[in-house]
């Protein structure tokens, strides 16, 4: 190259159609029609659970009525995801961890645990408790609190029973062929690309990039442990097939802050994972559609930035 020359890299130029859906306007309605097309679909699809779901809600309801007592799920329920969310929002977030974890990390390391690099691996630490605090407020506060209250109640019936997995895995492999099109549709937005994968040192190593994978699988098992499992199986006695769009709204919302399509999809995507999570009475199958949508925007995100790590190991310092 010439002295003085500048290099030269080919400019990206968006297609009409990716244009007009970066358009503000466009972009903020496009999804309901969206919405207004795909949900009957749903709907259509999980007809068969849903109306079962009713019936048993149906006889659940006349039973009290008959034996006279009052049903609390719906209150228990709905008052322990309002704190557990509650919780994670405030004390499970980069914050706490800056203001409590961190101090504590780095007195540790000056005083012998080198091993910890903090200088290198901070990002991933904070991301640490963030899963950790997932789980806490997912998992552990969640479930034990529900046992307490509802000691008939079997912890196995909020998602956890395996039988029937295979029979239904066909149900997976539809969801996923469903939604990787829309993803790699999605993946073409400004806000994608730079907001995924959320732990940005995963360019940098193999080994950052696994380490990264696997606490945010846990978190998603945690994740979808307590919405279709939890939640779904607590209300739906109560509920029916409304349990599922209860479970649906909050769900929506923890996605505030993520790309707008993003959020606007789960609402669909948390009707569909708790339909699917009340057809086959797991969890399983919901989290595997889960995991492959969120590893594949991770890897669709750093290949569209040239940024797939070539090295497995970091150099540490």
């Amino acid at each position: 190259m010439p002295a003085g020359a500048l290099p030269l890299t080919q400019l990206h130029l968006p297609a009409r159609w990716e244009v007009w859906l970066d358009f503000a306007p466009v972009k903020a309605l496009l999804p309901l029609p969206v919405l207004l097309l795909v949900l009957p679909a749903v709907a259509w699809f999980f007809r068969d659970t849903w109306k079962e779901l009713d019936k048993e809600a149906a006889s659940h309801r006349a039973a009290m009525v008959e034996q006279g007592v009052t049903d609390r799920r719906a209150l228990h329920c709905l008052l322990i995801v309002a704190v557990s969310l509650t919780i994670q929002d405030y004390f499970g977030g980069r914050p706490f961890y800056e203001e409590i974890l961190r101090p504590f990390l780095a007195s540790r390391q000056q005083a012998g645990w080198h091993f910890l690099h903090l200088e290198q691996f901070d990002e991933l630490f904070g991301y640490g408790w963030w899963v950790f605090s997932r789980v806490f407020g997912y998992v552990l506060l969640p479930f034990p609190l529900w046992k307490l209250l509802h000691p008939r109640d079997s912890l196995l019936d909020f998602g956890l029973r395996t039988k029937g997995f295979l029979s239904h895995a066909w149900i997976y492999g539809l969801c996923t062929a469903v939604v990787v099109p829309l993803m790699l549709v999605v993946a073409n937005q400004p806000d994608f690309g730079s907001y995924y994968p959320f732990y940005k040192q995963c360019s940098r190593s193999g080994l950052d990039l696994l380490l990264w994978e696997s606490i945010y699988i846990i978190q998603f098992f945690a994740l979808e442990l307590f919405f279709r499992g939890f939640v779904v199986g607590a209300l739906r006695p109560s509920f029916g097939s409304s349990a599922i769009i209860a479970m649906a709204v909050p769900y929506c919302m923890i996605h505030y802050g993520k790309p707008y399509l993003e959020a606007m999809g789960a609402i669909i995507a948390g009707i569909v994972l708790g339909s699917l999570a009340a057809r086959t009475r797991s969890i399983y199958a919901g989290f595997l559609v889960h995991v492959t949508i969120a590893l594949g925007m991770d890897l669709l995100a750093l290949s569209h930035r040239h940024e797939l790590p070539v090295h497995f190991w970091p150099a540490l310092r």
